[in-house]
């Protein structure tokens, strides 16, 4: 079985404390990771293309990168254009640039429209996290869809929350994510947008089988 590193850069602490909790769950053991947050997406944007860069230069080929940030109401295709243009101008190939005959070595992924989103989508972990919150949240027509809450994510992760009378005052995005995140089921999320990151992890390391 070979062995894979994997290197994510995520644009903001509460991302990282997530994938803190949440790598384990996924990662098999010939699967090691390392993450880098940033400051939000003016401080990723102006770093991460010349840290990239840097990579390129000696990214070994049983290495991968993976770029997570979030949508926050933007132009999806817009946002995801500009992860794929970064990587490319720093000489990486990313899994969507179609080049069949490499292996890419950047996967860029967008938590749509924010990290709270993906909560929504594990209502039993929030309900773990946080007892005093109602088990029916997901039936409730507004949270169905945990990707299109309308509103804002976070700010409606903040109303559940202090209705429970939790985060009194404001909620604590990185508490509450590592929190949440410890009590979450990867294979059981319904948010799509966390599917679809969770599928691009399996992809990487189902193809590293051997």
């Amino acid at each position: 079985m070979s062995i894979l590193h994997l290197v994510f850069f995520v644009e903001e602490a509460s991302l990282e404390a997530a994938l803190t909790q949440l790598l384990p769950k996924i990662l098999p053991s010939n699967v090691t990771s390392n993450i880098h947050a940033y400051r939000g997406k003016p401080d990723f944007f102006e770093k991460v293309p010349n840290r990239l860069k840097g990579y390129q230069a000696w990214l070994p080929h049983d290495w991968k990168i993976v770029v997570l940030v979030d949508e926050d109401r933007e132009d999806c295709l817009k946002l995801k254009k500009q992860l794929e243009d970064m990587a490319i101008s720093a000489g990486l190939i990313t899994k969507s640039s179609g080049q069949k005959d490499k292996s890419f070595q950047v996967l860029n992924r967008i938590v749509i429209e924010e990290l709270e989103a993906w909560f929504f989508g594990d209502v039993q972990a929030i309900c773990q996290a946080y007892p005093k919150v109602s088990a029916n949240l997901a039936k409730q027509k507004r949270y169905r869809d945990p990707d299109a809450i309308k509103g804002g994510t976070w700010e409606a992760l903040e109303r559940v929350l202090q209705k429970a009378g939790y985060h009194p005052g404001k909620l604590e995005k990185y508490k509450a994510s590592s929190d949440i995140s410890q009590y979450m089921n990867p294979e059981s999320n319904r948010s799509t947008s966390f599917k679809v990151f969770y599928k691009g992890l399996l992809e990487i390391i189902q193809s590293k089988q051997v």
